[in-house]
């Protein structure tokens, strides 16, 4: 097990999460971590990533609230960027 799967392994026994994450949703929030630090600000994607889990919590889909977070930072980003 590689250091970042035993962190979240502990993490997750000691939060007492459901075992049911798995490396599809860690791809999505690191993925999302990453276009938020890029596109908007380097702070902002850890306090995203926390939004999406609160929203998660609330019995939203994983795969839908990244998505949707994903179109919000594009079009961030796409407002943001000087006219060529």
């Amino acid at each position: 097990m590689n250091p970042l799967e035993l962190w979240i392994s502990d993490v997750i026994d000691d939060l007492g999460i459901d075992e049911q994450w798995s490396a599809a949703d860690r791809d999505l929030v690191l993925d999302l971590a990453r276009d938020v630090a890029h596109g908007v600000a380097r702070p902002a994607a850890p306090l995203t990533t926390y939004l999406a889990g609160v929203a998660v919590g609330r019995g939203g889909s994983p795969a839908e609230i990244v998505e949707r977070l994903g179109r919000l930072t594009a079009a961030h980003v796409q407002a943001e960027s000087p006219p060529a």
